[in-house]
């Protein structure tokens, strides 16, 4: 019992950090910009700039993790970047000039991009081998917990306006932040000591091919369901709430799968889910059951792949993984952002067909998959 409490605190702590981050403060804007432009804050136009700078943040957030830590330590990171993402939500509360919300959706990205290359890492060099899959699997189960959090509690807050909505995010977040740093690890995790084997880099390659592929089913999987098959504004939240699910499922079950198969195992399976994720929602005619599937697979894979990394990681790289995941998200971060840039175009240049932006999304997601069997015959 000592020892299920002993890991069980800092892996809840990364939990609540990432939900508070990526959670509220990245996936959150994908349910307000609608009320945003309802209400006049913004053009529909700024979607894809304010998308595009948080994804930048991120990647900003994910390539400098490992030097700021060491500049101005691993906690004050921690605690600088869960504040950043509170104030970030808050500062979003009223209205104002687009650049404006461009700076704060910047910062959230930032925020988001930190604690994702450093919570996880943390908390596994904190806890016994044994329980290190498991804890991967509740740090990143954080993320679709956020979404479900949200999804129940933002229709409640918008009802009381688009400022209460942001205001409302802001305020959960602080009291995580309020929460978690009471029980953060102890001490940062060690630094590379050694060249990553081949299979741990291909691993790498792989997580930023599946981040490419998850772009269709995270951005565009609501809009399908609505315009593309005419299934109604109500079904967008509810597309919503099973990405949710399936992504807090994906994850709790991740880790522990690479404990139970093994590294190489674990990532095919969860790879495997998300090519059957994108042939779902390319499914001729799919109605919502085929596009419910597609959204619970969607979260179980694309979100539940991370604890896999993670976790899978540690195994093949040792205490190199500590050095080897701020890559691994920067990958998973670069890749989402040019696919991003690049789906845009093309579902422009369509006339807003989604097949194509869902057929590209399935050719990444079965190169994350070659890729993936690669690394394990390597290995």
């Amino acid at each position: 019992m000592t020892e299920t409490v002993a890991w069980l605190r800092p892996a809840l702590a990364g939990s609540v950090a990432l939900g508070c981050c990526i959670g509220f403060a990245r996936f959150g804007f994908v349910p307000m910009f609608p009320a945003m432009v309802g209400a006049g804050w913004v053009e529909g136009a700024g979607a894809g700039l304010l998308g595009a700078a948080n994804l930048t943040g991120y990647l900003l957030g994910a390539l400098c993790a490992q030097r700021v830590a060491r500049r101005i330590g691993f906690r004050p990171t921690l605690e600088l970047a869960m504040g950043a993402a509170g104030v970030s939500l808050l500062a979003c509360a009223t209205p104002a000039p687009l650049l404006w919300f461009v700076i704060w959706r910047a910062l959230a990205g930032v925020a988001g991009g930190l604690l994702m290359s450093l919570a996880g890492p943390a908390v596994q060099a904190a806890v016994a081998p044994r329980f290190r899959g498991a804890a991967s699997g509740v740090v990143i189960a954080g993320v679709g917990a956020g979404v479900i959090v949200l999804s129940l509690v933002l229709p409640w807050l918008l009802m009381l306006g688009v400022g209460a909505g942001w205001a409302g995010l802001g305020v959960l977040t602080l009291l995580g932040w309020a929460w978690s740093r009471r029980h953060w690890p102890p001490a940062s995790p060690p630094r590379d000591s050694a060249a990553p084997a081949v299979p741990a880099v291909q691993l790498v390659v792989a997580y930023g091919f599946s981040g490419a592929g998850m772009v269709p089913p995270m951005v565009y999987l609501a809009d399908l369901a609505v315009r593309g098959r005419g299934l109604g504004v109500g079904m967008s939240s509810g597309v919503w709430l099973l990405f949710g699910l399936g992504g807090m499922i994906g994850t709790v079950l991740g880790g522990r799968a690479v404990d139970a198969l093994g590294p190489s195992r674990a990532l095919r399976l969860w790879l495997t889910a998300q090519v059957a994720a994108l042939c779902f929602a390319l499914w001729p005619g799919g109605g919502a059951a085929w596009l419910g599937a597609a959204a619970i697979m969607s979260g179980f894979s694309g979100v539940g792949v991370s604890a896999v990394a993670l976790a899978a990681l540690r195994r093949q790289a040792g205490p190199g993984a500590a050095g080897l995941w701020p890559r691994a998200t920067a990958a998973y971060a670069a890749a989402q952002a040019a696919t991003g840039f690049a789906l845009a175009w093309l579902f422009a240049q369509s006339g807003q067909e989604h097949w194509p932006v869902f057929s590209a999304g399935l050719v990444f997601s079965l190169a994350a998959l070659a890729t993936g069997w690669r690394a394990s015959r390597d290995g």
